[in-house]
C-alpha cells in the first residue's frame, strides 16, 4: 500500500473549541486539535486525501459517503459523547467491522463507538494535575512503535491510570507512567471484525500534546497500521455450509 493514497478522517467533537475551554486552547490548537492532529498526519503522508469532521457538522461530518472514502478514521471526544447520533454510531461501527481503520484518542474511551466495539465500560481512573507523563515503548518491534526509541516525555498531562475496563488488547504497545506513581496501558490494539483499532490516551485538550513530534509519529504509524486500503468493505458473515462440503 502507498501511504501517499491513505484516505484519512480526523473526527474531533470541537465543543473545547467552540467554548474557547480551556481559554489558552486557541493559543496552542489555533485550527482545532483536529486540525493540529490532521497537520501532524501530513506531514508524514505528503499527498494523502486528510479531511476533519466535528460534532456540528451535517451527520457528524460522517456520511456514508465520507466513510466509505476513509480508510482510518481517528476519533477524540470528551465533552458530548451523548450528543452523537445512534445512527453515526452504527454506521462506524458497521465500517470498522468491514475494514476501517479506527484510531480512538484519549477520552474517546468513552465515545459511544469505542464501547459498543469493546463490549465493557472502558471506565478509567483519572486525575487532572498537569503532571509529567512517560509513555514507555514495550514492544518495539510493533509497527505503531517504529522510531519511538525511548519514553515519551510529555511535561504536562491529564493522568489516566488502571484499571482501565476493557478487553485483553490483541497487542501491548505502550505503557504510561506518572508523577503520583500510576501506570496506563496507553496505547493498545484490537481487531473487531476485519477492522483494526489502536486506542492511544496522551492527549488532553488542556495541554499542546498533539504538536509534539513523537506523539505524531505515534499517530502517523498508527494510521498505517490500522489502514487496510482497497479491501472490500463488508463484514465477515458466517454461512450454513452444505453438508459433504467439506469432504466426500
Amino acid at each position: 500500500m502507498n501511504p501517499q493514497s491513505l484516505r484519512i478522517t480526523v473526527w474531533n467533537e470541537g465543543v473545547h473549541e467552540a467554548r474557547q475551554d480551556p481559554p489558552a486552547i486557541a493559543g496552542y490548537y489555533p485550527n482545532g486539535m483536529h486540525g493540529a492532529i490532521a497537520e501532524g498526519l501530513a506531514g508524514h503522508f505528503p499527498g494523502a486525501l486528510i479531511r476533519t469532521a466535528v460534532l456540528a457538522d451535517p451527520e457528524h461530518g460522517l456520511s456514508e459517503d465520507v466513510l466509505a472514502d476513509t480508510d482510518v478514521l481517528l476519533w477524540w471526544g470528551h465533552l458530548a459523547h451523548g450528543d452523537v447520533s445512534d445512527e453515526v454510531v452504527e454506521r462506524v461501527r458497521r465500517h470498522v467491522l468491514g475494514g476501517m481503520g479506527l484510531l480512538v484518542l484519549h477520552s474517546a474511551h468513552f465515545s459511544k463507538i469505542f464501547i459498543s466495539l469493546m463490549g465493557t465500560t472502558c471506565s478509567l481512573q483519572w486525575r487532572n494535575d498537569g503532571e509529567r507523563e512517560l509513555v514507555w515503548n514495550v514492544n518495539p518491534t510493533h509497527p505503531i512503535a517504529e522510531g519511538i526509541t525511548g519514553p515519551i516525555v510529555i511535561p504536562e498531562q491529564e493522568m489516566y491510570g488502571e484499571f482501565f475496563d476493557i478487553p485483553t488488547p490483541d497487542d501491548l504497545v505502550f505503557i504510561s507512567s506518572f508523577d503520583g506513581g500510576e501506570v496506563f496501558r496507553s496505547g493498545v490494539t484490537f481487531t473487531r471484525g476485519r477492522g483494526r483499532i489502536f486506542y492511544f490516551s496522551p492527549g488532553d485538550q488542556e495541554y499542546p500534546v498533539y504538536n509534539q513530534a513523537e506523539i505524531r509519529q505515534v499517530l502517523a504509524n498508527g494510521v498505517k497500521w490500522a489502514a487496510q486500503h482497497g479491501i472490500e468493505r463488508q463484514a465477515p458473515s458466517v454461512g450454513n455450509p452444505q453438508r459433504g462440503s467439506f469432504g466426500s
